[in-house]
């Protein structure tokens, strides 16, 4: 389980990266704001990023969902205890399948229609969210007793 929390939280931290990297002007992958924009927020007629604020935001959730796999893994000491840990595990787990499940569905496709957040979004952002989801709830799940 170790291998999982290690690579977990490697993921999460690229993403953390990629959303600081926006947060201080970062326009990749697109060559503008609104190609940036266009490319990952993909809601109807966006033509800028976010701002600073709501991208640093994001990292920060994202950072302290990081630590949340390598806690469980027993890779650090923390005071917390182990179910309460995988409680908030399995939580950040659903909001992770939450958001892989409903860039599925009609009513997000309707809401991001922009290319090509469209197509990156059922191509690798849900997918990879219902692989990090599922990520944190084998974590937490084995740390319930049986």
């Amino acid at each position: 389980m170790t291998v999982l929390a290690v690579i977990l939280s490697f993921v999460l931290l690229l993403i953390t990266t990629l959303h600081v990297y926006w947060g201080i002007g970062g326009i990749w992958p697109g060559t503008d704001q609104a190609s940036c924009a266009r490319a990952v927020v993909g809601f109807r007629g966006v033509d800028e990023m976010p701002s600073s604020f709501a991208s640093f935001a994001v990292a920060a959730c994202l950072a302290l969902a990081t630590l949340w796999p390598l806690a469980l893994a027993g890779v650090f000491a923390t005071p917390f205890p182990r179910e309460g840990l995988a409680a908030t595990a399995l939580m950040i787990g659903l909001v992770f399948l939450g958001r892989g499940v409903a860039g599925f569905t009609p009513w997000w496709r309707r809401l991001t229609p922009e290319q090509p957040f469209a197509r990156l979004d059922q191509s690798l952002y849900s997918p990879l969210c219902l692989l990090i989801g599922l990520g944190f709830a084998i974590l937490a799940i084995r740390e319930f007793p049986a």
